[in-house]
C-alpha cells in the first residue's frame, strides 16, 4: 500500500498548520491548530488568545503553556477528530484532495518526536493519520 508520510509540498492541506478557516463548535478558526488548542481551555481569555493567535505555531505554543482542561486526556481524541472532520466537510475543495488520497495510508511522519499523533524515526501511534483517513472514508460515502 502506498503511504503518504509527510504532510507537506502537495499534502500540506492534510497539516493541521495548514492555513484554512473553518467553522467549529461557533467559533471561527484560522487553523485546524488554532481549533484544537483552543479546546485545551475552558478559560475565555486562554480561548481567545488561541483562537485570534497569529500563526498555528504560536497558537500551540500558547496551547503548551495552559493548565489543560481536567478531562483532556479522556476527550482529545474526540476533539481532534470532530476538528478535522470540520475542516473537511466545510470545504468542497479540501473535501476532494482528501478523498484522491485514497488508498494511501496517511502517516504524520515527523522530525519533533510526537508519537502521539504522527510517527518519527518509525516510532508512534499515528493517531492524526488514523483519524484523517476515517474522516476520508466518511466523506467518500457521503460525496454528492
Amino acid at each position: 500500500m502506498d503511504i503518504i508520510g509527510k504532510f507537506s509540498g502537495q499534502y500540506e492541506f492534510l497539516s493541521n498548520f495548514y492555513d484554512q478557516a473553518f467553522e467549529y463548535d461557533g467559533y471561527v478558526f484560522k487553523t485546524a491548530e488554532h481549533a484544537y488548542q483552543a479546546q485545551k481551555t475552558i478559560d475565555d481569555v486562554d480561548f481567545e488568545k488561541i483562537k485570534n493567535a497569529d500563526t498555528p505555531g504560536q497558537a500551540k505554543r500558547l496551547g503548551k503553556k495552559l493548565y489543560n482542561r481536567w478531562d483532556w486526556d479522556d476527550i482529545k481524541l474526540d476533539i481532534m477528530y470532530r476538528i478535522v472532520f470540520a475542516k473537511f466537510s466545510s470545504s468542497p475543495e479540501l473535501q476532494k484532495k482528501l478523498i484522491a488520497t485514497y488508498p494511501s495510508q496517511l502517516v504524520e511522519a515527523n522530525t519533533w518526536n510526537d508519537t502521539f499523533w504522527g510517527v518519527c524515526n518509525g516510532k508512534g501511534e499515528n493517531h492524526l493519520g488514523k483519524i484523517l483517513m476515517n474522516v476520508r472514508q466518511i466523506l467518500m460515502r457521503i460525496e454528492i
